[in-house]
């Protein structure tokens, strides 16, 4: 499976974001504060599980649909590994986590927060007239509905709103390298592959994380959502559930994971032009697959890849320790 990499689109608000400022405010978050390890994480107990599969293309899949890849085989061979108990975020990173991060340490912030006003100050906005206010509530906050008769107090209503919601979004539009720092500053690490299938399917090589029948409605595949809100906030499908208790493994947004993009041992009768240290590995299936989901793209076993310097409106990470 090919992650998709979407470009943020150039949406003409340069002269808004100027007056809006990018400099974010994050009430009680200091410089050198750090969050927690610990709360929010769910822990994996030592031993084996299956990782891999020995799944064949045998519908012509590949053909059919028009993928990039052939189907399942740098997944081979099947085999059980044993890992050392270990911690993995229970959701995937949040946009409000990683504005933490980012104002903490002064990080650039992802380009999508510029896009869409989630980077605006709240005293920076409570400046603002009635007018400028109108003009940034529908042409850089692209809030759907007419703001020509609302009243200052309405739309700066509106907008803390707004905010709030974008909040429980998981961050995305990061590179590899992004979310390694983010990870470290919070003393952890990004998950490595294999202790994100561990997390994802069980001591018992679950196909999916709820169990082994695909069923669409358990996991956010972007399906009765809106292209502009195909992602939900963190945790909001009780399905898309592992057995250890991670949400999001599923669908939602795909995740960086620590490893290059390599065969796996004993796997090297396949060989992608993309192995090797060039293209890092991302997990798990996304919101953008929409009425096209398929069951394939959700597999626990199913591996992407990318090179560390893309980024992707449906791709974040979640970290490990």
């Amino acid at each position: 499976m090919q992650v998709s990499v979407s470009a943020v689109p150039n949406n003409g608000a340069h002269l808004l974001a100027a007056l809006l400022g990018t400099v974010l405010l994050v009430s009680g978050c200091g410089k050198d504060e750090q969050p927690a390890a610990d709360p929010g994480m769910v822990r994996v107990p030592a031993g084996e599980f299956v990782m891999g599969s020995n799944k064949t293309d045998e519908r012509g899949l590949q053909k059919e649909y028009g993928f990039v890849d052939p189907l399942f085989v740098d997944e081979h061979p099947q085999r059980k590994l044993s890992l050392p108990a270990f911690m993995i975020d229970q959701y995937e990173v949040s946009n409000i986590d990683y504005k933490k991060f980012v104002v903490a340490t002064h990080y650039p912030e992802p380009a999508a927060w510029i896009q869409n006003g989630y980077n605006v100050r709240d005293e920076k906005l409570r400046s603002f007239g009635v007018e400028m206010l109108r003009r940034a509530a529908s042409e850089y906050f692209k809030l759907d509905m007419d703001t020509t008769a609302m009243s200052r107090e309405q739309l700066l209503a509106e907008l803390d709103k707004a905010q709030k919601a974008r909040d429980k979004l998981p961050v995305t539009v990061v590179t590899w390298n992004d979310a390694h720092m983010y990870c470290a500053w919070a003393g952890k690490r990004l998950p490595s592959e294999a202790e994100w299938e561990k997390a994802a399917r069980g001591a018992q090589g679950l196909e999916y994380p709820w169990g082994n029948e695909f069923d669409a409605k358990k996991m956010n595949s972007g399906q009765g959502r809106d292209a502009e809100n195909a992602i939900a906030p963190v945790g909001s499908y009780p399905g898309d559930k592992s057995p250890y208790g991670a949400y999001d493994m599923a669908g939602n947004v795909s995740e960086w994971v620590d490893d290059w993009y390599q065969a796996y041992p004993g796997g090297e009768n396949y060989r992608s032009e993309n192995y090797g240290k060039t293209q890092k590995v991302v997990r798990g299936g996304s919101a953008s697959a929409g009425h096209y989901a398929l069951s394939i793209f959700y597999r626990t076993a199913t591996r992407g890849h990318q090179e560390p310097e893309a980024v992707s409106a449906d791709m974040g990470f979640r970290c490990a320790k």
